[in-house]
């Protein structure tokens, strides 16, 4: 077959054309379709670009990132894994809570707190946002369908800093970082002056409902107490003392301490249980490595190497694994909990600190 100068021309022109029209339509199918967010996701807050990173936890790779707002510490995940909910803190310069939607990847909008300054420690339960006010000396609680918070209680210490709330809604845990204490909050069998009739057994309103009075004990821990977990069993709680570089272990029954252990954990950032309750990990601000505890004989395990500074830990459910970031070293540790050994590294950005696990229904 001949072909005019012309038509030749126009063939050569398309043959060329034809491989940069294919990359067209590849990265524009990218834009239209990007990478969904997975059933299960590992969220990372990074303190150097200021976003959350939805991490799809079996490829270890970061599908979407989002903006999350000034000085972002803490990340919590809705029960339904729709949204991801983060503390705006800088020592109460702020007052937001950023609203993420992890369906679309992308920031809703900020929480604007008013007078509740500094939040830091948040906690989703009974379908609410639970957080700290650090510079106000109090906790909260944001229902996000109302979109108003609806509860506040003062604590009267100073910084309280990190929030843990437990399954029945019942009781309300804060360390507080400069009075070196931690606070147990339980709702009693007593209604409050001029507060609404309880509910039959003596609990107060439905689930989640504030009604009744709540009651404070104070429990002296070690200086700087900051990162803490309760055991799964809920008999326990242990303290991080960041000040002392020890262990504060709380009998919640008796509501005191019951040991102290000399753990060398000076500058602790945050403590966790594993979910089998035989293991407690700990992070340090300023050592270089995250230390293991036995729960039961109460021993160090092991030291696993991390460079300096760590911060946020987040167990898998399924207790095989552990992520811990590394905020020094920029990168997210994954832990196999068999081995003790680091399994992978993963890059969600600059300064890594909160983490959480959101799960979609």
């Amino acid at each position: 077959m001949r072909y005019s100068g012309r038509n030749l021309c126009s063939k050569l022109v398309a043959m060329r054309l034809a491989p940069l029209l294919l990359l067209s339509a590849i990265v524009t199918a990218g834009n239209v379709w990007p990478e969904s967010t997975p059933r299960e996701a590992l969220l990372v807050l990074s303190k150097g670009d200021r976003t959350v990173a939805i991490v799809d936890p079996h490829s270890l790779k970061v599908v979407a990132r989002a903006p999350v707002g000034e000085d972002p510490h803490e990340v919590v995940a809705s029960s339904d894994g729709r949204f991801a909910y983060v503390s705006n803190y800088g020592f109460g310069a702020y007052n937001t809570i950023t609203v993420i939607d992890l369906i679309g990847q992308k920031r809703v909008s900020a929480i604007d707190l008013g007078p509740l300054r500094g939040p830091h420690g948040l906690c989703f339960a009974g379908g609410k946002i639970w957080f700290t006010a650090e510079a106000a000396k109090a906790i909260g609680r944001y229902d996000p369908l109302q979109k108003a918070v609806d509860w506040i209680m003062g604590t009267g210490q100073d910084r309280t800093h990190m929030i843990a709330v437990s399954e029945d809604i019942e009781r309300v845990f804060t360390t507080n970082v400069s009075s070196g204490t931690v606070s147990i909050i339980e709702k009693t069998s007593v209604a409050g002056p001029g507060g609404p009739p309880l509910a039959p057994g003596g609990r107060g309103g439905p689930m989640g409902a504030p009604g009744g009075s709540w009651e404070q004990t104070v429990v002296p821990v070690g200086r700087g107490a900051e990162g803490f977990d309760v055991a799964p069993n809920a008999r326990e709680l242990w303290a991080a003392n960041a000040g002392d570089g020890t262990v504060s272990i709380i009998d919640l029954a008796a509501k005191k301490v019951i040991a102290t252990l000399q753990a060398n954990v000076r500058g602790a950032n945050r403590l966790k249980f594993t979910p089998d309750g035989r293991l407690v990990l700990i992070t340090s601000l300023s050592g270089p490595s995250l230390a293991v505890l036995d729960s039961s004989t109460r021993q160090e395990v092991k030291r696993i190497a991390l460079g300096h500074g760590a911060a946020g830990i987040q167990m898998q459910p399924d207790g095989l694994r552990a992520f811990v970031a590394s905020t020094g070293g920029n990168y997210v540790a994954a832990i196999d909990l068999k081995t003790l050994e680091i399994a992978a590294r993963i890059d969600a950005g600059p300064a890594p600190d909160g983490l959480a696990w959101a799960v979609r229904q």
